[in-house]
């Protein structure tokens, strides 16, 4: 039997984050991964942007941690010229009665300390992005867009240089607590048997999966997932935008928005499609909503500019009709399992966060020693 310090369940983004952040501070890591690579799913499909902390509710963790991992991913970003621009965003009112909606953002973001959002008229709003059409727009200029896959790449290089190992197409069969540690059985390309003292189970889409493997885990601590799925549609032609643009958010979605990316395209997205598992094809009969969507703030876009991009799944663990559900970090205080930590529900803003709930997680490590 294999022994190691931390087994990180997940190779995404935050599973990455947190196994670099370990690694640096001396701890044994290994990375479990059930695919033949890194990032293959939500890391990876998603709108690459840097968010600011704007629609957050007030203490979430979700507000906390994009704000702080916002500031912590540009300056990441900078040490290790990881591909990404700090574009700014505007979030339009396309109508009259979505002005005030679209003001109350500013109050929204200064209450989780992001005080830099600006109102700006049609006219300004016409200066920055001529071919938008609106009555206003709130500008937030600390957006911005990222490689996802430099980033993650980047992670990894850390990590290893660190002494951390990775393992690929291995999945877990069955996690077991035996006295101060748990027993980590696996099976596939590097199946194995490992003894460890910390668990973190980071595997997204697949973390409800995962927990279920948990001998002793109180199968009431395990959320509900959902499976919400995002369409993208790239834009064939020349971009006009320099900037992200948003429409007014709805429920459970920011809406089909504008995403530039590094290489100077743009595209649509996400739509929202509740799905029951996970799926990744592309239904092309969802353009018409896109078209439509996109033209309230873009009236000049053409039906044959958009082409289709890819999709996505975000991890939920709130359904249809219900409120938002916050990032669900649980460690000792919610399962009575010392030196366990599951993450559910790690969705956007999960990306730019990520490196704060790295360090979030190896506080709540270190407070368990």
């Amino acid at each position: 039997m294999d022994q190691i310090e931390c087994v990180i369940i997940g190779a995404g983004v935050v599973g990455l984050s947190i196994a670099r952040a370990l690694a640096l501070e001396g701890r044994d890591v290994l990375i479990i991964e059930k695919e033949d690579a890194f990032g293959l799913h939500t890391s990876s499909r998603n709108s690459e942007v840097i968010h600011a902390g704007i629609y957050y509710p007030k203490d979430s963790l979700k507000a906390q941690l994009c704000v702080e991992g916002k500031q912590l991913l540009y300056e990441y970003c900078n040490l290790r010229s990881i591909p990404h621009k700090r574009t700014g965003k505007l979030i339009v009112a396309t109508e009259d009665f979505e002005i005030e909606t679209v003001k109350q953002y500013i109050d929204k973001a200064s209450d989780n300390g992001v005080d830099d959002l600006i109102w700006l008229s049609q006219s300004e709003v016409a200066e920055l992005e001529p071919e938008v059409s609106s009555v206003g727009a709130v500008f937030s200029p600390s957006t911005g867009i990222i490689d996802s896959h430099s980033y993650m790449l980047s992670l990894l290089g850390d990590t290893e240089n660190a002494g951390g190992l990775v393992v690929y197409q291995t999945s877990i069969t069955s996690i077991k607590p035996q006295g101060d540690k748990f027993i980590v059985k696996t099976k596939g390309l590097n199946a194995h048997e490992i003894k460890a003292s910390v668990v973190i189970n980071a595997a997204g889409l697949y973390a409800c999966d995962v927990a279920r493997t948990i001998a002793e885990l109180d199968e009431t601590s395990i959320p509900q997932p959902y499976y919400a799925k995002a369409h993208y549609y790239s834009l064939s032609g020349r971009n006009p935008f320099t900037h992200l643009v948003y429409p007014v958010a709805r429920k459970a979605s920011l809406g089909v928005h504008v995403t530039v990316d590094m290489g100077g395209g743009a595209r649509f997205g996400p739509d929202l499609d509740w799905i029951e598992g996970i799926d990744y094809s592309f239904d092309e009969s969802r353009k018409q909503l896109f078209y439509d969507a996109i033209r309230r703030y873009w009236p000049s876009v053409g039906r044959d500019q958009l082409q289709p991009g890819y999709t996505g799944i975000r991890p939920k663990i709130s359904g249809p009709n219900e409120p938002a559900a916050d990032f669900l970090i649980q460690s000792y205080e919610a399962h009575q399992m010392k030196g366990l930590i599951n993450l559910f529900g790690i969705e956007s803003p999960g990306l730019t966060a990520s490196l704060a709930i790295a360090e979030l997680v190896g506080r709540q490590i270190e407070s368990e020693n």
